[in-house]
């Protein structure tokens, strides 16, 4: 993977860059990750996550609005396993997680608003690849997202292929 810091990509293209508040705990094994962006709107239910997830991820970013809901986890180790078997790259979520000491040893970035140990819903509805908005910004399908241990911002464009 090529490498990138989220600051040098700031003082490069700060025109060009959406900064997500710094809302985000690192989770997964992996704190840097970037990959052009698929978007998840759900609540408190996981059925669409895991369908998602279960189809090739194209070395894309899944980025998922849960809402924010801090009420139950929106991903667990068994679906972070399943990102990393169909070519995710990272998983940015407006949720909680769980499993969280398994997910730090997977080779995956995930990013969070922290844990906890309930279990969501299989039953219920989402909508895939929609404009979701949080943390300060929009993500936008196909638009391309870059976490590092500084933080997440966001292009129109891939700013790492071109270098």
């Amino acid at each position: 993977d090529m490498k990138f810091a989220t600051a040098d990509l700031f003082d490069s293209h700060a025109d060009g860059l959406e900064v997500c508040a710094p809302i985000f705990l690192d989770f997964g094994g992996h704190t840097d990750f970037y990959g052009p962006i698929r978007t998840l709107k759900v609540f408190e239910n996981f059925g669409i996550t895991k369908s998602t997830l279960a189809t090739d991820g194209k070395g894309h970013v899944l980025v998922i609005d849960g809402g924010g809901s801090l009420r139950c986890a929106m991903l667990g180790d068994k679906l972070a396993q399943l990102a990393i078997d169909h070519n995710w790259k990272g998983i940015l979520i407006n949720g909680c997680v769980r499993d969280s000491a398994a997910i730090s040893k997977l080779s995956i970035g995930v990013k969070a608003l922290g844990t906890n140990p309930t279990r969501p819903s299989p039953e219920g509805e989402g909508q895939l690849d929609v404009p979701v908005r949080f943390a300060s910004v929009t993500f936008h399908p196909g638009h391309f997202l870059y976490a590092d241990a500084d933080g997440v911002v966001l292009s129109e464009h891939d700013l790492v292929e071109k270098r």
